[in-house]
């Protein structure tokens, strides 16, 4: 099933260009307007796309990157280092998010990524982009603890009205 044309638009108005290998809608803000796409795992080219799922959302993008700023990810990494617990949530997110990208290939009927390829955010050993992250539990909720907890911080960045 193709994307809808009105959101394909508004992921256009988010992205200021249109967006590559959209293959759907992965999440929904709570404006109304896409704030996640999954994309496919390859263009339609062939060139591979690793990243299945998408932050479009300008203001989500704008709050990640302000913690990004704020070295979230350096203190995540550190807790990841020394946590074996959340080192193991983490791997399972890195599980996850590689399946799923598996899957959505099959979907669409082109060949997977190579095995160990990388998936997103830097999983499952560092903490590379807190976009990649929020994106993923975003989608997938209860997926990605990291991503969860990224969110948290990132407040209720649609509370002043749609981003597009």
């Amino acid at each position: 099933m193709r994307p809808d044309v009105r959101d394909v638009a508004a992921v256009t108005r988010q992205l200021g260009r249109e967006p590559r290998g959209m293959a759907a809608v992965a999440h929904r803000c709570p404006c109304g307007l896409p704030d996640v796409i999954e994309t496919a795992p390859r263009l339609p080219d062939g060139t591979p796309f690793p990243t299945l799922y998408y932050l479009t959302c300008v203001r989500a993008r704008a709050a990640a990157s302000r913690l990004e700023a704020g070295g979230l990810m350096r203190q995540m990494a550190g807790r990841l280092a020394g946590d074996p617990a959340l080192r193991d949530a983490y791997a399972a997110a890195h599980r996850d998010y590689a399946a799923r990208r598996e899957a959505a290939a099959r979907a669409a009927g082109v060949a997977p990524l190579p095995a160990g390829a990388a998936t997103a955010g830097g999983m499952p050993d560092r903490v590379k982009c807190l976009h990649a992250l929020v994106a993923h539990e975003l989608a997938v909720p209860g997926a990605n603890p990291l991503g969860h907890e990224a969110i948290l911080a990132m407040g209720q960045w649609w509370s002043v009205g749609p981003c597009a």
